[in-house]
């Protein structure tokens, strides 16, 4: 039993290493990639009534490299915050949007919200950052 379980941890690190490989490959190659950038990446909606409702800003997304930029995914840090995205692949130079909904409703005073972009881009990750106070 000993010997299946030294069998298979061996090769489970083989496999580990052979993918850490290939990502530290692609990510050295002079391949075309995808380069991620935002007009800005804070955004303070200023005093908001909680009685006016949800507040929204879009977000500019513009792609710098040489490849199709794809935003895969997009993820609120609260269920107070919800995004919006482009689905379709941002051509280079092209640009696209993320559209943030803030909803105030039970949340009286300051707030400070993050939403982080996962993309196919070379610096991978951007956060963007919503804030403002509730009166």
């Amino acid at each position: 039993m000993k010997q299946i379980v030294f069998i298979f941890m061996a090769l489970l690190l083989t496999a580990s290493m052979a993918k850490a490989q290939d990502v530290a490959k692609a990510q050295t190659s002079n391949e075309p990639a995808a380069a991620i950038a935002l007009d800005e990446e804070v955004y303070d909606f200023g005093d908001i009534k909680e009685s006016a409702g949800p507040v929204t800003h879009i977000f500019v997304v513009k792609n710098n490299g040489e490849a199709p930029l794809v935003i895969t995914r997009v993820l609120p840090t609260c269920g107070c915050t919800t995004p919006e995205w482009s689905k379709e692949p941002i051509a280079p130079n092209g640009k696209g949007s993320i559209t943030v909904t803030y909803d105030p409703t039970g949340r009286p005073g300051p707030f400070n919200k993050t939403v982080n972009v996962l993309s196919n881009g070379k610096r991978g990750s951007v956060t963007i950052i919503i804030k403002g106070n509730v009166v």
